[in-house]
């Protein structure tokens, strides 16, 4: 059963130029996206195109500055496209908060020769990135990365493997975070690799339970050669450089997590409004009422938590506790409310016949990725009570 565009949410968007973008996504979900979503992503099937699309349309660079092809619109906007794009396909939608975030580090942390020279293209360009810090045996714990770059003379060899990164193997540049230095965070550096690069190769996409349209690979790095104009900010500084990217990235895998949510409601309330049990709709019964409420108050409380940080973003204040604090509420909702969809829908939401256990499937990764649910709780209790005493 192909899925239908996402219901219209109700918007709280600061001008006019913001209502029109979001009516600009909107039609082009409805032609571009919705449509095939269902079909691609059973099939495998990256839709580079869509990428393409939203690059030409200015929605790749949104959060950034139009001195360099960026879009100019605060985060609190942004994270409200996003959500619109995973409503209507995950892939899509995290796919464009994994390009804002692997263009974080040159946009923040570039030079202004830098920005120049590579900004415009990343932007607005046509090409799609990706970020490279964790690996195989570095996940959670990624100050611990192996991945390693060392001098030679105005250029730097990189030699390692990266894992689970989105786009692998597709992506036209790469952020990449390696050691540089000591063991540990001050010793790791970032920098900005070509996606042709001699030396890199990317192993056959991961077989995942969800995403399937979203190709999430190993990266090799044998003999890379990057010259020192690509490193990103100071040497050493690569961690920081990473952890300030991550506290943006968690508020848009907090705002695909509510799309996905919202998608997996919209799909309950109609299923239960047509079928027909006892001769009355089944969303006539106390008990599904009451279940379709909870869900509906989960997704709305995840967005006031995410715009309220994105908020705090666009001014210019801390907001490091309020990203950690809106993936860990809005990616757990996710799960919950995919979940309590497929229910809604009994046995239909167990089959592939309906989109249910589609978002299910997707929204369990949302947990995962950017820093676990776990990590987020440990971000915010550093927050209320110091960090921990070994």
């Amino acid at each position: 059963m192909p899925d239908r565009a996402p219901q219209p949410v109700e918007r709280q968007l600061p001008t006019e130029e913001s209502r029109d973008l979001i009516a600009l996504v909107r039609d082009m979900i409805q032609r571009e996206i919705a449509p095939r979503a269902a079909e691609e992503e059973e099939a495998g099937r990256f839709p580079r195109e869509v990428f393409t699309l939203l690059s030409e349309s200015g929605l790749l660079g949104l959060p950034y500055g139009s001195e360099h092809g960026g879009g100019d619109q605060p985060y609190e906007v942004y994270l409200q496209v996003l959500e619109e794009l995973a409503a209507a396909r995950l892939t899509v939608g995290l796919g464009v908060s994994v390009h804002s975030l692997s263009c974080h580090a040159l946009a923040g942390y570039g030079t202004k020769q830098q920005q120049a020279d590579h900004l415009p293209a990343m932007l607005g360009g046509g090409l799609l990135g990706a970020y490279c810090l964790s690996e195989p045996s570095s996940g959670s714990d990624a100050a611990s990365l192996r991945t390693k770059a060392v001098r030679d003379g105005d250029d730097w060899i990189i030699n390692g493997t990266k894992a689970w990164i989105t786009h692998g193997g597709v992506a036209d540049f790469y952020t990449v975070l390696a050691r540089t230095g000591v063991e540990g965070p001050k010793g790791i550096t970032a920098f900005l690799v070509p996606g042709d690069a001699e030396g890199l190769s990317a192993a056959a996409p991961e077989k995942k339970m969800g995403m399937k349209g979203s190709p999430t690979a190993q990266l090799h790095f044998d003999g890379v050669r990057v010259p020192d104009a690509r490193r990103i900010g100071e040497e050493g500084q690569g961690f920081a450089i990473a952890l300030s990217a991550l506290d943006s990235g968690r508020l848009g895998i907090a705002a695909c997590a509510v799309g996905v949510a919202q998608a997996a409601l919209d799909e309950a309330v109609s299923y239960a409004s047509g079928r027909r049990q006892f001769g009355h709709p089944i969303a006539d019964f106390q008990g599904l009422r009451f279940m379709l409420a909870d869900m509906a108050t989960k997704i709305e409380a995840g967005r006031a938590l995410y715009l309220a940080a994105a908020r705090l973003r666009d001014a210019g204040q801390p907001f490091s506790k309020q990203a950690a604090m809106a993936k860990l509420f809005c990616t757990d909702a996710a799960m919950a409310v995919t979940t309590d969809a497929v229910q809604v829908l009994g046995g239909y939401g167990y089959t592939q016949d309906f989109p249910a256990e589609r978002y299910m499937r997707e929204a369990k990764v949302l947990q995962i990725v950017e820093g676990t649910n776990q990590i987020q709780r440990m971000v915010i209790a550093r927050h209320l009570a110091g960090p921990e005493s070994r």
